[in-house]
């Protein structure tokens, strides 16, 4: 398998989780900065050009959560990240939507936004994204009341989501002291081995992150 990435993407992170928790062999085609011919064997790829992009057994696949649904299917191993309950499975879903859609949507917004000119930044767009995101930590903190993880009692599919989505979310828009479980909840992922190894592969990428990255984490 060959997995079209870069450490500090986000999704590609999403996708390096769910590989690294099973420790499933593959190849990386780093898309680095400067490097034209892993970017056109992207584009070739995946006109979108979005990362990352999985290629096993002559089958192309954008998008994290379909990603790690597939090596669910054909590359299983000890974890499982999807349960075979449908019903569980459902939930996992969900929160895998969520934070997809309600944390690093508008974490993404905030980033993207700083890098425009400033002529044609997005002050509104951008205080909506920020209120997204403290609306979703104050859903998220009753939520994860009780739970070790975000569907429950086992790691899956949803941590791999939640964990890019609350590391990053926590440097563009802090999440407060009044969202205890969110916090102890990111800590537990940071703590977590697989992304734990994604957050170390990304150090040396910090100085790219627009807004100043944090000393910490």
């Amino acid at each position: 398998m060959k997995l079209y990435a870069h450490p500090f993407s986000s999704y590609s992170q999403k996708a390096l989780i769910a590989l690294y928790e099973n420790g499933t062999p593959f190849e990386y085609r780093l898309l680095a900065v400067g490097d034209a011919r892993i970017a056109a064997e992207h584009a070739a790829l995946w006109p979108i050009r979005k990362m990352p992009v999985l290629v096993d057994a002559g089958r192309t696949l954008p998008e994290a959560s379909i990603i790690i649904e597939y090596l669910g299917l054909y590359h299983p191993g000890p974890v499982r990240l999807i349960p075979e309950d449908p019903r569980a499975a459902l939930e996992v879903r969900f929160m895998d939507r969520f934070f997809d859609n309600y944390v690093m949507t508008p974490m993404q917004k905030i980033v993207f936004d700083s890098l425009r000119p400033a002529d044609r930044r997005d002050p509104a767009g951008v205080a909506d994204a920020r209120t997204m995101l403290d609306t979703a930590c104050g859903w998220l903190e009753k939520t994860m009341d009780g739970r070790a993880w975000a569907a429950g009692g086992d790691f899956s599919l949803a941590d791999c989501a939640a964990a890019p989505s609350l590391f990053y979310a926590d440097w563009v828009h802090p999440i407060g002291e009044a969202h205890a479980n969110v916090r102890a909840y990111r800590q537990r992922l940071l703590a977590r081995p697989s992304f734990a190894r994604a957050v170390d592969e990304a150090r040396p990428y910090r100085k790219l992150f627009p807004l100043g990255a944090p000393d910490r984490d």
